[in-house]
């Protein structure tokens, strides 16, 4: 059976299928009350900055990791130019 994927599923960094689980944490008092006027629905909104700060963060480790890499690749291309450049019309 092929399983169908959505686009976040595939750009996700983190196993999008496991299951919730329940976690504490403190917040500013103020700022809980606010969102609670305003009927902000706490989980989505802490859920949706863990992913945005876990795709900051392995971005950034993968920058890293790969950053000589990189480098040699881009004085190579300074030296050599871009293998496809002879077939560019701009």
């Amino acid at each position: 059976m092929r399983m169908k994927h959505t686009v976040r599923e595939q750009l996700a960094v983190y196993d999008v299928g496991a299951p919730k689980r329940a976690a504490n944490v403190t917040v500013n008092q103020d700022l809980l009350k606010r969102a609670r006027e305003y009927q902000i629905n706490l989980s989505q909104a802490l859920e949706d900055a863990l992913i945005e700060a876990v795709r900051t963060e392995a971005r950034r480790r993968w920058l890293e990791r790969n950053a000589r890499a990189i480098d040699a690749y881009n004085r190579d291309v300074d030296r050599h130019g871009c293998f496809g450049d002879p077939f560019r019309p701009f």
